[in-house]
């Protein structure tokens, strides 16, 4: 069947989360409606509630800190009775207690009124206070894992600096085996696993947490399609907090990439937004949208059924960005558009002359797949904007490998079909470098989705180009980080952290020299 086992660590996978899994949810059809593209039984486990009835609920785990998750339950409507079913054990002691409670968060009016089958209300910046209060989906029990050894913003004990993730699961994992209790159970229930994919912050302690999660994994069950999509607050910030983000940004990249697959780094805030974007670099719920948007866009192609054209692998996906099994690490790019104005461009004398691409003059024999740019690059420049740039080569980065997956009428069939074969010309078929994958499966914009893409009309489903490349660029990004962390990071962790990054590097320089160059040289 080819499962996907999600796992979810901390506020910021949350937040793209929970925009995940309402998009999952809103792709169900039901008796009298054509059947869904996509495969729900490959993200979506069966089950039997407390009442006996039947269950869809998500393959995920959700890890989170204590107070993080609002007012979401770990029992539900679904599974309310549980809680009866075992009585908490009658202590040795037989005195009396004087118990102490903290008043219960108010359910948002958006959750008041999908529990009462009611339109809800719009949701703004001010009243979405936690990822919990724009949930659409009833998560299994066991999915919900509350880590109550820290506090969500505590000022006494902060989660911040990666060791205190990396000692929190090396402590939980001697207490508890964490894959035994928490993931093994999810595995079990799979015919075929299609791989794992993990959303995590990169920039703090979940860095830590996460890395040594997928070290137990890889030690646990050898090779696998792991996918992690990294996330990274770049919003502005303080000196002193700025330096700890990038120090546990460049520990989390070193020590991720030995144990993933695949690693997708995310910026909360892009470098630059296109016109038709606002976004709220201060909200969570609208940084995570973006995020969201490009994440469940790319690993779109895994989902679908076997029957879509585009369906796809995170195998296959992986073979081609990823061939030589050493670039770990691509970039992700976005762009978006009404579909309208799409169809409209398609039309004949609705295109521009295709060779110019943002100021730059496309190569008769370069295709077009691997030169043009979109509009949002979601991959964090890892150092900060104020860094001077002693690049000597600042010519356009040359790209290894690229996927895209295009959500909507981007190419008419007769394109889609031309490019596929002129990649096909430039690529071996031993050696697939680029691959288009093209459904007609939009992206829809629900009512807990914030409004950050602003098109005349308001359209409720948007066209989505995501890409996930390899190219040149990514060398530089990671060698600055080195630079940086030489800096950063403690003489004992040091030469090892740095090391490591500067190899990392060397795999997106080696057997590649531009023109530029060898004239510079």
């Amino acid at each position: 069947m080819h499962e996907i086992v999600t796992l979810q660590f901390g506020q910021q996978a949350n937040y793209v989360g929970t925009h995940y899994w309402n998009t999952q949810e809103s792709y169900f059809t039901y008796s009298g409606e054509e059947d869904s593209p996509v495969n729900h039984d490959i993200s979506f486990r069966p089950g039997i509630g407390a009442d006996g009835a039947e269950t869809y609920t998500p393959r995920t785990l959700i890890y989170d800190l204590k107070g993080a998750f609002g007012t979401l339950r770990r029992e539900n409507a679904l599974y309310q009775l549980e809680q009866q079913e075992h009585p908490p054990s009658q202590g040795q002691w037989s005195g009396s207690t004087i118990p102490l409670q903290l008043p219960p968060i108010a359910a948002s009016s958006y959750q008041q009124a999908l529990d009462r089958g009611t339109e809800p209300p719009t949701l703004t910046t001010d009243t979405v206070r936690f990822w919990s209060d724009y949930n659409h989906i009833f998560y299994h029990p066991r999915s919900i894992v509350q880590l109550n050894e820290y506090e969500l913003n505590s000022s006494l004990m902060p989660f911040e600096q990666w060791q205190k993730g990396e000692e929190l699961f090396a402590n939980l994992d001697r207490e508890h085996d964490l894959l035994d209790r928490d993931l093994r159970p999810f595995l079990e229930e799979c015919d075929q696993l299609q791989g794992i994919q993990i959303l995590a912050g990169i920039d703090d302690a979940w860095g830590g947490f996460a890395s040594k999660y997928l070290e137990r994994i890889a030690d646990e069950l050898g090779k696998g399609c792991r996918w992690v999509f990294g996330l990274q607050d770049t919003q502005r910030s303080a000196r002193e907090r700025q330096a700890l983000q990038l120090a546990n940004v460049a520990q989390s990249i070193y020590s991720i990439n030995p144990s993933a697959s695949m690693h997708i780094p995310l910026a909360s805030i892009p470098s630059s937004l296109p016109p038709y974007m606002s976004l709220d670099g201060s909200s969570k719920w609208h940084t995570s949208a973006l995020a969201a948007a490009a994440m469940e866009s790319i690993t779109l192609p895994t989902r679908l059924r076997s029957s879509q054209t585009s369906s796809a692998t995170f195998d296959h996906l992986e073979s081609i960005l990823n061939g030589d099994g050493m670039r770990r690490i691509a970039a992700c790019s976005v762009s978006v558009k009404d579909p309208l104005s799409l169809e409209e461009d398609s039309q004949p004398n609705g295109h521009s002359d295709p060779r110019m691409i943002n100021g730059h003059l496309e190569e008769e024999d370069e295709p077009e797949e691997e030169s043009s740019n979109l509009d949002i690059d979601l991959f964090p420049q890892l150092v900060p904007t104020n860094t001077p740039n002693r690049n000597r080569n600042p010519s356009r980065p040359h790209t290894f490998s690229k996927i895209s997956s295009l959500r909507g009428p981007w190419k008419t069939a007769t394109q889609l079909q031309s490019s596929n074969a002129r990649l096909h010309d430039r690529f071996s078929a031993n050696d697939p470098r680029i691959s288009l994958h093209q459904s007609s499966l939009l992206f829809p914009t629900l009512t807990s989705y914030p409004t950050i893409f602003r098109f005349p009309g308001r359209p409720s489903k948007l066209a989505v180009d995501a890409s996930l490349s390899t190219s040149t660029g990514i060398a530089e990004r990671v060698r600055g980080l080195e630079g940086l962390a030489r800096r950063l990071v403690g003489v004992e962790d040091r030469e090892a952290l740095c090391d490591g990054l500067a190899a990392l590097a060397d795999e997106y320089e080696e057997g590649w020299m531009s023109g530029d160059e060898s004239e510079d040289d």
